[in-house]
């Protein structure tokens, strides 16, 4: 006897069927709020912007940014081993879809995420028909789920991250998450403390095989941009806060007002998570009584600048390649924190907050390998920094181990899921 359904998704799907007008009340919304693509708003209705090609179509989903940046070294590994297909990847951010834009190989076809209403997600995947689909850590969204299981599309969850919150939220509600989680016939964890809480939730053994994040290829950096920011910064000691949020700036800020007491030719790069937080971070930066110079206003950085803000998109591989240390933001706050292989690649020394439950593995490898630097508050960062600024050798070091490391472990991963998802692929007629 088939089990009932949860209450709470017969609700959820029974309000979204009668909340059309609420749907587009929101994406309105979001649009005036800038958090939406004028020119693309269609596609969050499920209107296709372009036709289905011709042949097996692989859907790759990402919510954002970096769950979207996992699909590339994925749809390179897949397009190498099944030259046949077409990849549809989806997100749902505009910064997402800018960089899928820029990335993205030409077999590949990126589209926003419908909003999960009915009728939205029914033109979605009446126009798309995918063969099958991988969805990257998190996206549980009831109604796309329930009309993929409806047209019997073979369905993945790689990579899956479910924070400590979210599961505890989700354990009030067991019935509901082992529906949801029974449209996937793959489920693969993050690490194991996330493999742990799905098994817990879908009720069935769920393994890992690393995180696809250690797979990425490094971040772009053109060397063009590399020597002009190189150029202005000269022979100055240099640090950068990547990925801050709201909250995290003012730290930052008040370790490097204790750097310059000690080291007054160390300049700080700041690249806050959300580029439109640049008007928010200068103010910020000036009421500290900075000197500063902004990258989208065009702004270059000299002898007088004391905080360079970065607030443009696609540019944190330039700013990782010409800074010495990188304090890697989310992580002061419990955000999570962000991939600290992104640095580790491209020739820094990493330091980072106590909040890095997103990659609590990876940190704490990085931590035992003398890969990077835990740091609890302001008082903490700018000790380290003094430190490491100062000397040159042991920032060096840190620097090459962490290089290393992240070189080791990304060789493995793609590989294991790789192989792990062939049983998908072959019942959607792809594989064999």
């Amino acid at each position: 006897m088939a089990e009932p359904k949860a209450w709470s998704l017969k609700t959820y799907r029974a309000a979204t069927r009668l909340l059309k007008p609420a749907a587009n009340y929101v994406l309105e919304r979001r649009l005036r709020a800038g958090k939406e693509d004028p020119q693309r708003l269609s596609e969050r209705r499920g209107v296709a912007s372009r036709p289905r090609p011709e042949g097996k179509v692989l859907w790759l989903h990402g919510a954002s940014v970096g769950e979207s940046l996992s699909v590339l070294p994925l749809v390179d590994a897949l397009a190498e081993a099944h030259p046949e297909l077409t990849f549809l990847v989806t997100s749902g951010t505009v910064t997402s879809a800018e960089l899928m834009g820029k990335r993205l190989p030409a077999i590949a076809i990126h589209q926003y995420i419908p909003i999960d209403q009915p009728h939205f997600v029914r033109s979605f995947l009446d126009h798309w028909k995918p063969d099958a689909g991988v969805f990257i850590e998190s996206e549980l969204w009831p109604i796309m789920l329930d009309e993929a299981g409806r047209r019997d599309i073979p369905l993945a969850l790689i990579n899956g991250r479910m924070s400590p919150r979210s599961f505890e939220s989700w354990k009030g509600k067991r019935r509901a998450a082992k529906e949801l989680l029974s449209a996937f016939e793959i489920i693969i964890g993050q690490n194991q403390e996330n493999a742990e809480r799905f098994e817990t939730l879908a009720q069935r053994p769920v393994g890992t095989l690393g995180n696809l994040k250690h797979a990425a290829e490094p971040l772009p950096a053109p060397s063009e941009e590399i020597g002009e920011m190189k150029g202005w910064l000269g022979s100055r000691l240099r640090w950068l806060a990547a990925s801050t949020h709201e909250g995290e700036e003012l730290p930052v800020l008040q370790a490097h007002r204790q750097i310059m007491g000690e080291l007054d030719d160390a300049v700080l790069l700041v690249a806050p998570r959300h580029p439109v937080r640049g008007d928010e971070v200068e103010l910020l930066c000036r009421e500290q009584g900075f000197q500063t110079a902004r990258r989208s206003k065009g702004e270059a950085l000299t002898e007088k600048t004391e905080i360079y803000i970065a607030d443009t998109l696609g540019e944190l591989g330039v700013l990782y390649s010409v800074s010495d240390i990188a304090f890697v933001g989310g992580s002061l706050l419990p955000v999570g924190g962000h991939n600290p292989l992104e640095p580790a690649r491209l020739g820094c020394a990493i330091l980072h907050g106590p909040e890095v439950f997103n990659f609590a593995d990876t940190y704490a490898a990085m931590r035992r390998s003398g890969s990077s630097g835990l740091v609890r508050n302001e008082r903490d960062l700018a000790a380290s920094l003094i430190r490491l600024l100062g000397d040159e050798k042991t920032r060096k070091a840190m620097a090459g181990q962490a290089a290393s490391w992240s070189e080791k472990s990304a060789k493995t991963v793609l590989e294991a899921l790789i192989e792990a998802l062939e049983p998908l692929l072959l019942r959607a007629g792809i594989a064999g």
